[in-house]
C-alpha cells in the first residue's frame, strides 16, 4: 500500500480583542449589556482586592496556605458569565473570582483557607463542585456532569478550570477523548499561566499550542488571550452556545499568567526572573478593562473608587463575620457528616463511640 497524506482541516485560531493597552479591536467586539459588563467589572475588582488581603491575613498567620489568583481573573470571569444556575462549575483550586460569580462567599473562602471543611460546603441552589487539589482530576468529573445532562435530555452543560500543568496528566487525555466521543456539553477552560508550579510550559509539551491538542480527539480549540476579557467572553459564548445546542465539548485556552506565587508556601524568584514578571504585569487584565469602561464612557476614577471603597468594607465585613463562625467550629463529631447519604451502620458506631469518648473526656476534665 503506498504511503498517503491524510488531510486535517481543522486549524486552531488565536483571539484577542483588546491588546495590551487596553486598545480595542471594533470589528471583534462582542455584543455585552451594560450590567455584565458592571458586574465583570466589580467581580474582577472585588477578587483582586480580596486576593490581596488573603495574602496579607495568610502572612499575618490568620489564614494558612493558599492560591492566588492575581493576573487570572479575565481568564475565569469571561468564562463564567456564560454559565446559567442549572450549569454545572467545576474548578480546581485557583477559580477564586470564579466561584464568587457563582454566588461563593467571602467568608467561606476565609473559613476553608483556615482548615475547616465547612468553608467548602456547598449550597443546594448552587450546582458548582468543591475545589479539587488532584491535578486534573476534575476533569473527568464534569464530562460525567456532562453526560448525565445529555443523558437527561437536558441543555445544561458542564464548564471545568484546570492549569497548563493538568494537561499532562492521563485524566486530561481522557476526559477529552470521552466528552469527544460521546460529546458532552462540556467546556474545558485551560488557564496557562506559564508555570506549573516550577514548571515551564516549554517542559509540560512540545506542542506549539495547547488548544491544538483539541484537534487529535476530534473537538473544537481556541487560544484565547486570558488577560483580554471581551476575548475570553467572545470565545466562551461560542463554545457554550456549542454545547447546549448538542454540538459537544470545545477547549478554550486562556493564555495569561499567575503575577503571584503558585502557593503561599512557595518562592518563585527561585525559577523565574523579575523581568518576566514585569513583563506579564504591563498585561494585567484589570487596567485593560476599565481603560475599555473609560473610553466607553462607562467608567470614571470617581466610580472606580467608590465601588472599591465598598469592595473593602465588604471585605472586612466578611472577615469579621468568618472569624467569629469560626470560634464556634472544630467540633470533631462533624467529619463524620456530609459524606453519605445515608450514613452507613458502622460509621453511626464509630460516631456514636467518639461522642461517648468526648462525653467521658468533658467529665473527667470537670471533676480535675
Amino acid at each position: 500500500m503506498p504511503r498517503k497524506k491524510i488531510t486535517i482541516s481543522e486549524k486552531v485560531e488565536a483571539l484577542s480583542i483588546l491588546d495590551e493597552k487596553g486598545r480595542l479591536d471594533e470589528k471583534l467586539e462582542p455584543d455585552i449589556a451594560e450590567d455584565v459588563l458592571f458586574q465583570l467589572h466589580r467581580t474582577m475588582l472585588l477578587a483582586r482586592k480580596f486576593d490581596e488581603r488573603l495574602l496579607s491575613l495568610q502572612r499575618q498567620g490568620r489564614i494558612g496556605t493558599f492560591a492566588p489568583i492575581k493576573g487570572q481573573e479575565a481568564a475565569q470571569l469571561g468564562t463564567i458569565a456564560h454559565l446559567r444556575p442549572g450549569d454545572w462549575m467545576v474548578p480546581a483550586f485557583r477559580e477564586t473570582a470564579a466561584e464568587l460569580w457563582r454566588g461563593r462567599s467571602l467568608e467561606s473562602v476565609i473559613i476553608y483557607n483556615n482548615g475547616f471543611n465547612e468553608g467548602v460546603a456547598i449550597p443546594d441552589d448552587r450546582n458548582d463542585f468543591p475545589i479539587s487539589v488532584p491535578v486534573g482530576s476534575q476533569m473527568i468529573h464534569a464530562v460525567g456532569l456532562g453526560w448525565a445532562a445529555k443523558y437527561r435530555q437536558k441543555d445544561d452543560v458542564a464548564m471545568t478550570y484546570f492549569g497548563d500543568g493538568a494537561t499532562s496528566q492521563g485524566d486530561f487525555h481522557e476526559a477529552l477523548n470521552f466528552a469527544a466521543v460521546f460529546q458532552t456539553p462540556v467546556i474545558f477552560v485551560c488557564q496557562n499561566n506559564q508555570w506549573a508550579i516550577s514548571i515551564p510550559v516549554s517542559q509540560q509539551t512540545r506542542s506549539k499550542t495547547l488548544a491544538q491538542k483539541a484537534l487529535a480527539y476530534g473537538m473544537p480549540g481556541i487560544q484565547v488571550d486570558g488577560n483580554d476579557i471581551l476575548a475570553v467572553y467572545a470565545a466562551a459564548q461560542e463554545a457554550v452556545q456549542r454545547a447546549r445546542s448538542g454540538d459537544g465539548p470545545t477547549l478554550i485556552e486562556c493564555v495569561t499568567y499567575r503575577l503571584l506565587m503558585h502557593t503561599t508556601a512557595d518562592d518563585p524568584k527561585r525559577y523565574r526572573t523579575d523581568e518576566e514578571v514585569e513583563q506579564w504585569n504591563q498585561r494585567d487584565p484589570l487596567p485593560r478593562f476599565e481603560k475599555y469602561l473609560i473610553d466607553k464612557g462607562l467608567l470614571t476614577e470617581e466610580k472606580r473608587n467608590a465601588v472599591e471603597s465598598e469592595i473593602l468594607e465588604e471585605i472586612q465585613t466578611a472577615i469579621d463575620r468568618a472569624e467569629k463562625q469560626m470560634e464556634a467550629m472544630g467540633d470533631p463529631i462533624d467529619m463524620f457528616d456530609n459524606t453519605f447519604a445515608e450514613m452507613p451502620s458502622s460509621l453511626k458506631e464509630q460516631k456514636e463511640e467518639l461522642t461517648h469518648a468526648l462525653s467521658e473526656s468533658a467529665e473527667e476534665g470537670k471533676d480535675g
